[in-house]
């Protein structure tokens, strides 16, 4: 799943990251040069994305205003900002602000056809313009060809190409600005979604005026040299992957080659060098109408919906798609993008089940229409088997409806998918409260069982239940408490804060920091918490408590574990205590439950200098068992 959690960043955040910039600078002399001239080609300062972009972040959409207006008038249409925060959120895309100048949307990782202006600027006309958008993009040959040699095969094999001219720009300077800049956005965005980071697919824009056709996809060795985008000087594949910052980022998929792909035009200029970096000589400038789109990678389909978007984003700024002749590295010849629907065969009985109540052929037909698709017909069955296997197969003689679906809409790939966009276009507002009628029958696991137990008796002893972060510390873990590793200890390689450099092999310390976080509330203050540890690289269940009370002490604790054992059926008898050495309790005050050679757990009254350490001044009662030592010993009444 893809993240989209942060809002972008502020002027200081901005200047901060320049900062960092002219750190970097000092590095070489290669990698100056490219940096200096990343930020002179975004002078007038970039969008946030492109920013967070290089922190290695992706935060939600900042969409402009003036430049949705601008598409909108392109088709047709006219932009209504205000309205965006009305209809946005009732298709999926909540708004987290709406001015005068930017609409701020959070794009769900299951929408990556709604990643740019121009996508959604086509979404609003039809789900809140009530224009007709048909789910196809007119396309038409373009004479180009581009081979892909055999050697590709276990280097690139996936190789598309799409041709747009005539693109519509505006006459001023920062108009074409941002556009240059909202397409590298849209490119990035599908970089790290569809793309996964460049792994199973990247894109390549180029100027068409500036290479010649025909073109070829090589493999070439590590010494083949090209001047790269942004630079004026020659590097050899080699530095570009160690010296140039795209090379430093995306090495690691290029690791294990021993060749490295490259798309070359008739020129043998080079065009491209897939997933790294263009040629500088193809850059796209204010005086670009004519593009050529080159996607590569390893998954067809992530491939197609990049190629296909990037080409809608395109077409909806005034281009004419042509398609390229590809022939793959299998000597199979296609026409590259397709631009026509996609058809899916939903039955009416999916629908009914699904959204609990029956829609009209017209009411289908108007939520596909809002969601950018259309219903072809709707007719019965007659052509499947009498008995279905699931819920989405047709059977002879019910009604089911035929169904197109834009190309790009790679989140499709079942008709339930189909069934959510109708629910979307129809408003989930106006579908009935009703509870489900699905009865699933299941035995439950030993585990689950085992959990509930567990919790219905601490919380029987008035106890509260928390939920904590697995991230802890070694000071928290370790250190404060006196407990040494009892395994080898899982660290974050990069830690977004001091506080979480570790994952934790203990709760009990958690629970110490939440008693920390609410010293100054009234007490008592009694919380567990249930949850995994990490033990040498393996996941472990534990169960803690910590209660910070007056009058609490060795003998409160013992009464929790004792209570918690009764009631997982374990009796008094059948385990010893031993006398804690070491750890976070008072001596003489703490006591280890073994059973049969194996350690349950511990319990104890916290000592105060452990307290102290945690900024505790109430005397502190807890213990802590392994919930798996646990299973084993403890009778389950209903299994």
């Amino acid at each position: 799943m893809v993240e989209i959690d942060y809002p972008g960043l502020d002027d200081r955040a901005w200047h901060r990251w320049l900062g960092e910039i002219e750190q970097e600078k000092s590095q070489s002399s290669r990698l100056r040069h490219c940096i200096d001239k990343r930020i002179e080609v975004n002078r007038l300062r970039p969008s946030i994305t492109y920013v967070a972009r290089e922190l290695r972040i992706m935060p939600t959409l900042n969409l402009q205003h003036s430049l949705l207006e601008y598409i909108q008038k392109l088709n047709g249409s006219g932009h209504t900002p205000e309205s965006w925060s009305d209809w946005l959120p009732a298709m999926g895309c909540p708004v987290e602000g709406n001015d005068e100048e930017i609409v701020e949307v959070e794009v769900f990782p299951d929408r990556p056809d709604l990643l740019s202006h121009e996508s959604l600027a086509r979404a609003s006309r039809s789900f809140a313009g009530g224009h007709i958008v048909a789910p196809l993009m007119d396309i038409e040959p373009s004479g180009l060809e581009m081979t892909v040699d055999s050697s590709l095969r276990d280097v690139r094999p996936v190789v598309l190409a799409a041709v747009v001219r005539g693109v519509d720009l505006v006459d001023d300077e920062d108009g074409v600005e941002s556009f240059i800049q909202s397409l590298m956005d849209h490119q990035e965005k599908l970089h790290l979604t569809l793309g996964r980071k460049r792994g199973l697919a990247s894109i390549g824009v180029h100027d068409l005026q500036t290479v010649k056709d025909p073109f070829r996809v090589v493999t070439v060795p590590e010494t083949y040299s090209f001047v790269p985008l942004m630079m004026d000087e020659s590097l050899s594949i080699k530095q570009i992957l160690e010296e140039h910052p795209k090379g430093i980022d995306y090495a690691h998929l290029m690791s294990e080659l021993d060749s490295y792909p490259v798309i070359l035009d008739a020129n043998d200029d080079i065009l491209s060098f897939p997933p790294i970096i263009n040629g500088d000589h193809t850059t796209v400038s204010h005086s670009t109408k004519d593009f050529l789109i080159d996607v590569t990678g390893w998954d067809i389909r992530s491939c197609e919906a990049c190629l296909l978007l990037i080409c809608l984003s395109l077409y909806e700024r005034g281009g004419e798609v042509e398609s390229v002749k590809i022939t793959s590295h299998t000597g199979e010849e296609m026409h590259t993008p397709r631009g026509d629907p996609v058809r899916n065969r939903v039955p009416e009985r999916l629908i009914s089940k699904i959204l609990g109540m029956d829609l009209s052929q017209e009411q289908i037909e108007r939520a596909l229409q809002r969601m950018c698709g259309s219903l072809v017909e709707s007719r019965t069955v007659s052509d499947v088997s009498n008995r279905p296997e699931k819920w989405a197969d047709c059977v002879i003689g019910e009604k089911e409806h035929i169904v197109e679906m834009p190309r790009w809409r790679s989140d499709i790939m079942h008709p339930v998918d189909i069934v959510e966009d109708i629910a979307i276009g129809f408003g989930y507002h106006n579908l009935p409260e009703k509870l489900s009628e699905v009865h699933l029958d299941a035995i439950p696991l030993v585990s689950s069982h085992l959990h509930r137990r567990i919790r219905s008796s601490l919380r029987s002893l008035r106890i509260q239940e928390t939920q904590g972060l697995t991230l802890s510390n070694e000071k928290d873990q370790f250190d404060r408490v006196r407990w040494e590793p009892v395994a080898e200890v899982a660290r974050i390689s990069n830690p977004i804060s001091v506080e979480h450099t570790i994952l934790r092999q203990s709760i009990l310390p958690s629970l110490l920091v939440l008693l920390s976080s609410n010293r100054h509330h009234e007490l008592p203050q009694r919380v567990y918490e249930l949850s995994d540890v990490v033990r040498g690289a393996k996941n472990q269940s534990r169960v803690a408590w910590a209660c910070a009370e007056v009058g609490g002490g060795f003998a409160s604790s013992k009464g929790v574990a004792q209570a918690l054992l009764r009631d997982l059926g374990i009796g008094i008898d059948e385990v010893s205590l031993v006398e804690a050495v070491g750890g976070p309790w008072i001596n003489g005050r703490g006591a280890v439950v073994m059973f049969d050679g194996v350690e349950v757990g511990s319990f104890g009254e916290i000592s105060p200098g452990v307290r102290n350490k945690f900024g505790l001044r109430s005397p502190v009662n807890a213990g802590e068992f392994d919930v798996e030592v646990l299973s084993r010993i403890a009778p389950d009444p209903i299994l």
